[in-house]
């Protein structure tokens, strides 16, 4: 059977980094035969420059009908317009509401090679092998908006079946790993992070009570993401405080262009996205790091495609070409740095000595 995958380059590195991951996706395709069908479409500001929307009808039928979405970047130069409508951003928000996806999975794990790049001493990135569970839909970015020149407001809102769903997926991924969760929160001044610790310690309890849980203000957890990192395994916490957690703890792996991320809902389908920007500054110049979109790729792979064999496979080469100095310059310290095609070439070269079947997938860029 075929599956369809949706790939929206989106705007400024965006592009540079989908070329990367789709010759990497489909030389693991050759690799594992898995049937797959590609199709591009814009998103994001490059559709509200071609199309006056940034999730235009055409490119919300193709993902409804798509297996899986790959997502390169979103955002564009300059100041935000004020209509929130027209904000390449606001595509993102609505895409994932479209695909009714809750749970941001965003793995941080140092690679050997990589690690040199993290301003953090090298014994801090020891034994660091964790995931964040971030909800998606609810919380600050999606409650109610009141703007203004003098005054201006953003409603935080959560119910309880948003808290345990969320809660539910990272409870899934602990029992499959350590058997720890952290759940972080600012319980000790918001209501809604009162009723978060009210509902994840009662679904614990209820569904999980063989995991270890832990209640963590998110203060006390960015001070530990820098300085006890190994001492987590799964973390799940509301949209704003995961967005923010998550952007810090790349540092652990070296830089933002390292991580990867996967948001999933109820159903196989899922969205899949390396978690940097659009970086509009460097973008057609070969500078980016496409290791969070092969990564993505990897996930995309393992949860969606149920190939975790190929996952496996892309994120050897990954490892392998970090770990023997094909790095970009984000990460290349004081070596030679390699290019946005460089370095997916050594990753594809690597795909291929491990026994890829079918002809090689060539990246050109």
């Amino acid at each position: 059977m075929t599956s369809l995958i949706a790939a929206l380059p989106g705007d400024g590195i965006g592009p540079e980094v989908m070329r990367a991951g789709l010759a990497v996706l489909r030389a693991a395709a050759a690799r594992h035969a898995l049937d797959l069908r590609i199709e591009e479409a814009p998103f994001g500001g490059a559709a509200l420059e071609a199309l006056g929307a940034p999730l235009p009808p055409s490119t919300r039928d193709l993902c409804l009908d798509s297996s899986a979405v790959l997502l390169g970047a979103v955002g564009l130069p300059g100041p935000p317009p004020s209509d929130p409508a027209l904000r390449p951003e606001q595509g993102l928000l609505d895409l994932r509401a479209l695909l009714g996806v809750y749970a941001n999975l965003r793995p941080i794990r140092p690679l050997p090679g990589a690690c040199a790049a993290s301003p953090l001493r090298q014994e801090s990135l020891a034994g660091v092998d964790l995931i964040v569970v971030r909800e998606l839909t609810g919380g600050i970015y999606f409650g109610d908006k009141r703007e203004g020149d003098d005054a201006a407001s953003d409603l935080c809102a959560y119910s309880r079946g948003e808290v345990e769903r969320v809660v539910r997926c990272a409870a899934r991924l602990a029992r499959q790993r350590s058997g720890r969760l952290c759940s972080v929160d600012k319980a000790n001044v918001l209501a809604t992070s009162r009723l978060w610790r009210s509902a994840t310690s009662r679904l614990i309890a209820d569904e999980f009570p063989e995991l270890e849980l832990e209640h963590l203000l998110v203060d006390a957890a960015a001070m530990r993401l820098l300085t006890r990192a190994a001492g987590f395994d799964v973390l799940v916490t509301e949209n704003m405080f995961g967005d923010i957690l998550t952007d810090e703890a790349s540092v652990l792996t070296g830089s933002l262009g390292m991580a990867p991320s996967a948001s999933v809902g109820d159903g196989g389908k899922g969205l899949y996205e390396p978690i940097h920007g659009s970086a509009p500054d460097i973008a057609g110049q070969g500078l980016a790091n496409p290791c969070g979109m092969i990564l993505s790729v990897a996930m995309m792979l393992d949860l969606s495609l149920k190939a975790p064999q190929a996952a496996r496979a892309v994120e050897a080469a990954v490892a392998g070409a970090v770990a023997q100095g094909v790095r970009t310059a984000d990460i290349a310290g004081e070596g030679a740095a390699a290019s946005t095609g460089q370095f997916t070439e050594a990753v594809l070269a690597r795909l291929n000595r491990s026994g890829l079947r079918g002809p090689l997938v060539q990246y050109a860029g």
